[in-house]
């Protein structure tokens, strides 16, 4: 006998959802480095008995073990082209383990790769990836979708479309979120309840990151403003390392304790996260059976003031104009030539040094000392602390140059409010060096978001707020600065990136070090109906080993072959700085006309070189 629709017995009754599948299959040993999806094709007996395992511990749901069988994920290990078939077998599995016992749930998790704003991947191109998925598995004959420990409120939005244009089969969505009930992006529930709503989901709920007790405490913040049913998966608490393997520690008694209190609370779809097992599933079930579903209480009848009530609205706060940024913004808004040096922070902790050459620069009319941030990934004083010693002690404004690499976004966040409560507004964003290319090979990188997603973390704290559309209060006033490389290998993949910064809120651009004008020109054609200034990069070479060390071992810069032949031949003459120091002014000279601003780096302690290009422009 067919079992009733979806949606008319979760009316009826609360629904239990099945537990953990990647850790049973842990537990039987499937090493974590494989594809856990890929089991569908290579093992889909050892699949078939989890399945059945939480059969007949009463779960009315199973997820198939389809979570990470997206194009991208599977893609890490090869498989890219399997997307179809791990999925419709994963939902076949299913299928036969539950017979007309329980429901099939597609499975799909997040792509693992950050869209936009935050990420380069488009909201289009996201929807197409959900898209392949959700078609196999309703080919596979799933009865329902439950989107799972999604952390980005825009990636889940993209899945949820991706679903209804392939049925209206029904959506359970549900967001991971922190201790505090927000989401890793710092979204506050109160925020992603109503969109999840508005974007069609029959159900909204929470699975992953934490354990009951910190879930219980976000499903009654939801429960007072959501209008459909709501869902809870917690974890079985907090992972443990004992004797090296991560345990989960909560009992199964524990754990359906917490499902009667999420019951309490309006919730009709309930189950387990990670760490779950079906004798958790068996408690939950039991659980369920001896208590009545309260009915889900909208937040008219608890408030007496409708969805407005939890829906909060910020009011807009008016962004700081351009001109009234920095000394920098103000000549750029007017049309003023700038001239900025590059200064690299101390590998110590004494920065009188740093602070010197400041002072020089100033002295010979330099409008700006950039700091870059882990250069080329080496460990040295931050360039935060560094910009700020020159802005107070040298007096010369600052470019503060801030990347991506070692912070993540809330890191990131904390450092650009303390960054400006110091008194730092020119922000140069940039993606950062790989550590693989300095001196910590060994070391790791975040990369919560790349430039693009960093410029869009910057507009919205100039607009008072944070990246979960916290009101921040006064809104900072950064003037966003962001890079472009002329000679890029992929130059349509440039423009296109470059388009996405100005949209994303950059308000100037700095190029990599041009040694090909008629290259920088070209570019310059294709991003003027951007508007936005372009600061040209010069770069005095300080001998051949420099030139070929640009030419074939930095990421994006390109050095004509015209310039290494006049580097070598000076070089055998014995004056490969001099000749290097040449071409650096005769580059200088002949873009000055073309952009708004030079951009001068040198080796450290080579102010001399700097000063040379300086002179060749008039500053």
């Amino acid at each position: 006998m067919p079992l009733p629709d979806f949606r008319t017995e979760l009316d009826k009754r609360v629904l239990v959802c099945d537990g953990a599948m990647g850790t049973m299959l842990y537990a039987k040993g499937i090493f974590l480095n494989r594809s856990f999806d890929q089991l569908n094709l290579t093992q889909p007996d050892l699949v078939a008995e989890v399945h059945q395992a939480y059969v007949r511990a009463g779960a009315d749901v199973l997820e198939t073990n389809t979570f990470g069988a997206n194009r991208i994920k599977l893609g890490a290990f090869g498989l890219a082209d399997r997307v179809q078939t791990i999925n419709v077998q994963g939902a076949r599995i299913a299928r036969h383990a539950a017979r007309e016992q329980a429901y099939v749930a597609g499975a799909i998790g997040p792509l693992g790769i950050r869209i936009e704003p935050y990420g380069k991947t488009g909201v289009d191109e996201a929807e197409e990836y959900f898209r392949e998925q959700a078609r196999a598995l309703v080919e596979g004959g799933v009865d329902l979708f439950v989107l799972e420990t999604f952390r980005d409120v825009n990636e889940i939005g993209a899945a949820i479309r991706a679903v209804r244009s392939v049925g209206d089969l029904p959506i359970v969505a549900q967001m991971t979120t922190e201790e505090d009930g927000n989401n890793l992006d710092g979204v506050a529930p109160e925020t992603f309840v109503p969109e999840l709503e508005a974007l069609g989901a029959d159900v909204v709920g929470l699975n992953c990151s934490v354990g009951p007790a910190a879930m219980l405490e976000t499903i009654e913040r939801m429960a007072r403003i959501a209008h459909v049913k709501l869902s809870a998966q917690p974890n079985a608490g907090r992972p443990r390392e004992i004797e090296g393997r991560n345990i989960y520690l909560c009992s199964p008694e524990y754990m359906a304790s917490y499902a009667r209190r999420f019951i309490a609370n309006g919730v009709r779809f309930v189950g387990g996260c990670c760490g779950t097992t079906p004798d958790h599933i068996r408690h939950i079930k039991m659980a369920v059976r001896a208590i009545a579903p309260s009915a889900v209480t909208s937040v008219r009848s608890r408030t007496g003031s409708g969805r407005t009530d939890a829906a909060r609205t910020t009011p807009a706060v008016a962004p700081i104009a351009r001109a009234e940024k920095s000394r920098m913004a103000n000549a750029l808004a007017r049309g003023t030539f700038v001239v900025s040096v590059e200064l690299i922070p101390p590998r110590g902790f004494h920065a009188e040094t740093i602070v010197e050459q400041a002072r020089q620069l100033k002295i010979h009319g330099v409008d700006l000392v950039n700091i870059p941030d882990g250069p080329r990934a080496s460990a040295r004083m931050s360039a935060l602390s560094a910009a700020v010693l020159v802005q107070q002690q040298a007096g010369v404004e600052t470019v503060l140059c801030f990347a991506c690499r070692d912070r993540n976004l809330l890191g990131m966040q904390s450092d650009l409010i303390g960054a400006h409560a110091m008194g730092v507004r020119n922000l140069l964003l940039v993606t950062g060096d790989p550590p693989k290319l300095g001196d910590y090979p060994d070391a790791t990188a975040v990369y919560d978001v790349d430039s693009i997603g960093l410029t869009h973390v910057v507009a919205r704290l100039n607009r008072a707020m944070d990246v979960g559309g916290e009101p921040l209060g006064q809104p900072t006033a950064f003037h966003i600065g962001v890079a472009a490389n002329p000679g890029a290998m992929n130059l349509e993949e440039e423009l296109r990136r470059f388009a996405y910064k100005v949209e994303a809120g950059a308000e100037y651009a700095v190029t990599q070090p041009v040694f090909d004008v008629a290259e920088l020109r070209a570019f310059l054609d294709r991003v003027r109906d951007h508007r936005i200034p372009v600061i040209a990069g010069v770069m005095p070479l300080a001998g051949m080993r420099h030139a070929e060390f640009m030419a074939n071992e930095v990421p994006g810069v390109r050095v004509p072959e015209t310039v290494l032949d006049r580097m070598r031949r000076a070089d055998a003459a014995g004056r490969a700085a001099e000749e290097g120091l040449a071409i650096a002014r005769e580059i200088a000279a002949e873009v000055r006309p073309l952009v708004q601003g030079v951009h001068i780096s040198t080796a450290p302690k080579a102010i001399e070189a700097a000063l040379g290009v300086v002179e060749a422009v008039g500053a």
